[in-house]
């Protein structure tokens, strides 16, 4: 028996496999040994620090394992997981997955949902399940698509014989929507890494006809003062100037040692429950629950995510001369919204995004952090609605 949202439409001009999240047992044991056996470091002062300053205390990581062990079940994020309607395509070579909720209404808008790094499409989630619980199939107003991007989760790649960066995955993604029928065009929101594809697809791909994101990485516009700006404005560059000189340790390998981090942290699943649990720590407004994060770890081992993933770090190394999002062939000519969130890693002034497109969408929110579809579905699905709502009749002809 399908699903509801499960019927693609018509249009659609690919072969669209059904496919299902089903990790076999033995691997399910094989990751309880390794928990088990995984050796935790020695007492320092660093990792003493419950503030986790130096990153993650080993107090909170002997706990999340013995939650790992003792509670958090897998088969019960399977079954969260496996309640949406998803499909594996092959474009590009690539096999990508995707989580999809399909209207049965002629003029739903195509919405493709980005995620990015240590994300996945269970980000968005929390998203899906409102609107599935708001709408029929018949009443949805939208068509929404949760891609895994190339590297991730359950999708193939990157190449193993050739370089691959975000506009490679642009490339993919932008026919993934043409091939499930909406060529004609579609809405595009992301966050983090996917904020930067996202761009790619608005600048780059006439089929992407509006972008939404809530980050944008870039420096200060060139001859833009800070007299303008409030305190809070200000606190928001003073965020990003710090996390960039004591957060981007990571980034740094990531970009310069992709190799080395990538063998490193797939050697044990408590070494990856370290350097991305410290993520999910870190990057948001209110503590995620624990099991988020155990679910968000356990895709990541199960499905081999990690040195499959970082690929596109290596773009900022060495650090271009001029970001993308500061360069005038980088800007967004068409419909552009933005969700600003307080405890972003980038909390930029609404004067430096509006030199990056066309900015007819600015909602400032008082809670949330990186992981906003995860930690504020209900505003970030709210901004997405009113985004579409303004810009989608002007770029269909409607009224």
């Amino acid at each position: 028996m399908s699903l509801p949202f499960s019927t693609p439409p018509s249009t659609a001009t690919a072969s669209l496999t059904p496919f299902k999240a089903t990790i076999p047992q033995a691997k399910l044991d094989e990751l309880e040994t390794l928990i088990k056996i995984a050796k935790i470091a020695p007492p320092t002062y660093e990792n003493s620090q419950s503030d986790h300053r130096y990153g993650v205390s080993t107090d909170w990581l002997v706990m999340m394992r013995d939650r790992w062990l003792r509670s958090y079940n897998w088969k019960s994020s399977e079954n969260r997981i496996n309640s949406f309607p998803q499909y594996t395509t092959e474009i590009e070579g690539l096999t990508i997955h995707f989580v999809g909720l399909f209207s049965k209404k002629k003029d739903a808008v195509p919405l493709l949902l980005l995620h990015g790094w240590p994300g996945s499409f269970l980000e968005f989630l929390p998203i899906l399940q409102r609107f599935r619980e708001e709408y029929t199939p018949e009443t949805l107003p939208y068509h929404l698509i949760v891609p895994s991007l190339p590297g991730y989760a359950f999708s193939s790649g990157p190449p193993l014989d050739r370089d691959f960066g975000t506009g490679d995955i642009a490339l993919v993604l932008d026919q993934l929507m043409k091939v499930i029928g909406f060529e004609s065009g579609y809405v595009v929101q992301g966050g983090d890494i996917g904020s930067r594809i996202a761009r790619h697809l608005g600048v780059d791909h006439e089929s992407c006809k509006a972008v939404h994101v809530n980050v944008v990485f870039m420096k200060k516009p060139d001859g833009m003062t800070d007299d303008h700006l409030n305190a809070f404005e200000i606190e928001g560059i003073e965020r990003m100037m710090n996390f960039t000189t004591t957060g981007a340790g990571y980034a740094m390998e990531h970009g310069t040692r992709p190799s080395t981090i990538g063998h490193v942290v797939s050697s044990s699943p408590i070494a990856l429950l370290a350097w991305i649990g410290e993520k999910f720590l870190e990057w948001v407004d209110d503590p995620l629950a624990p099991d988020d994060i155990l679910e968000s770890v356990t895709l990541y081992w199960l499905t081999e995510t990690f040195p499959r993933a970082i690929y596109t770090y290596r773009q900022n190394y060495p650090p271009p001369p001029i970001p993308a999002s500061n360069d005038p062939r980088w800007y967004i000519h068409k419909p552009f919204g933005f969700s600003s969130f307080p405890m972003e890693l980038a909390r930029l002034p609404r004067s430096w995004i509006e030199t990056t497109g066309d900015l007819v969408l600015w909602e400032q929110h008082q809670k949330g952090g990186h992981f906003a579809a995860l930690e504020r579905p209900d505003e970030l699905k709210a901004d997405l609605v009113k985004f579409v709502d303004q810009v989608w009749p002007g770029i269909t002809g409607t009224k």
